[in-house]
């Protein structure tokens, strides 16, 4: 099999997962009796401790011969811990079943990604096709998930995600090549991987590219945890809702897939400004409970929203790091991108659910003017534009 296709299936596994926990698992936890608040509380938890596990596991991570082998062990521990929530009986050991669970197993992203991109580079491919037909496993795990709750109760949802867990890890066996974490032999002491990590805390620009991407994706937060919600108070049927979500991640996938020529003529600095100029724009729209018609064009913007501001902050951090920290690097992004920022909105989206109802958007789209604020000064340095 090429191995662009097994590349693809790989991510196809991975969003199987993603698919389902991330618009779900909030409806799962409303009906075990949760409140907004704590919902935000339990959702927010794992992002909000990112930066410190998503280094942590980076380091351990590359402590291995091939790449593939944390892969595997951290989606079974992922599934053995999305499994427990089953039978966990309240707030705390919600929170702490999904705290392990969502931390493991976000932790495999940032790790395919350093595979892919590099594989991209070697071998000419589009990094997009692969990410894009994980996005695409995104839209048919939710929707079909729309349909099979409206026949049985949210508890599928834990099944779904634990099974598709399981899977990845043998996709990750089976799928991912072989490749060695470190090409000169054997991996450097423990002490001088941590020694790579600072080095990357202390470049201003790497942690200006890493805040401004933070920023953009982190307006994602009351989206991600309380759209569902929301979308059912204004009675769209369930089915319509995946839908809804279907085309925003429909947008993402087309972009991916065929803008690649037209991304690298603009470039990432500039591409991450767009992704901020649209995050302003849709969570503004959003605001103001916008009826099902106007949705599917805001939810289309989602191609800017996420897609641009994701595949510019890979390339800005690939370019600004050197190889030998290209996990780490990549770990740090995903760390504070789909970790820290997205965190504090999260965990900020339930009082601002539970006080203001659709109109916590606003916090969303202030996060999204921070981001374009952080691109258009990222956007002068010279590092980013010589593309070095």
């Amino acid at each position: 099999m090429p191995l662009v296709a097994r590349l693809s299936l790989f991510y196809v596994a991975i969003y199987l997962v993603i698919g389902v926990s991330l618009p779900y698992v909030a409806t799962f936890l409303r009906a075990r009796g949760l409140s907004g608040a704590e919902i935000g509380a339990v959702l927010a938890a794992p992002l909000l401790l990112k930066p410190f596990t998503g280094s942590i596991l980076a380091v351990w991570a590359d402590g291995f011969s091939l790449r593939r082998s944390p892969m595997i062990l951290l989606a079974i521990a992922a599934a053995g811990a999305y499994l427990a929530m089953l039978v966990a009986p309240g707030f705390w050991s919600l929170l702490v079943c999904w705290l392990l669970g969502a931390t493991l197993f976000s932790t495999i992203s940032p790790l395919i990604d350093v595979v892919t991109l590099r594989r991209a580079r070697l071998e000419g491919f589009n990094y997009g096709l692969p990410r894009g037909s994980g996005s695409s496993a995104f839209i048919a795990a939710n929707l079909a998930m729309g349909v099979v709750l409206t026949l049985v109760g949210a508890e599928v949802i834990v099944v779904w995600i634990t099974v598709a867990a399981l899977l990845t890890a043998f996709a990750a066996f089976v799928l991912v090549p072989p490749e060695r974490v470190h090409d000169e032999g054997e991996a450097p002491a423990k002490r001088d991987r941590w020694k790579g990590l600072g080095s990357l805390l202390t470049d201003r620009v790497f942690v200006l590219a890493v805040v401004t991407a933070g920023l953009i994706q982190g307006a994602h937060g009351f989206y991600y945890s309380f759209s569902t919600i929301l979308w059912r108070k204004q009675e769209i049927p369930e089915p319509m809702i995946g839908v809804l979500w279907g085309v925003g991640v429909a947008a993402e996938v087309g972009f991916m897939w065929f803008l690649e020529p037209w991304r690298r003529r603009v470039g990432p600095g500039r591409l991450l400004a767009m992704g901020a100029g649209a995050a302003v724009i849709r969570w503004t729209a959003y605001a103001f409970a916008p009826p099902l018609w106007a949705l599917f064009p805001l939810q289309a913007l989602h191609a800017f929203t996420f897609a641009a501001s994701f595949l510019a902050s890979l390339q800005l951090i690939e370019r600004l790091t050197p190889p030998k920290s290209a996990s780490a690097a990549q770990a740090l992004n995903s760390a504070v991108s789909q970790g820290f920022t997205l965190g504090l909105a999260t965990l900020a989206s339930g009082p601002l659910f539970d006080a203001l109802g659709v109109k916590g958007y606003w916090a969303m789209a202030a996060l999204g003017a921070a981001g374009l604020c952080g691109a258009l000064v990222l956007g002068r340095s010279a590092r980013v534009k010589a593309g070095a």
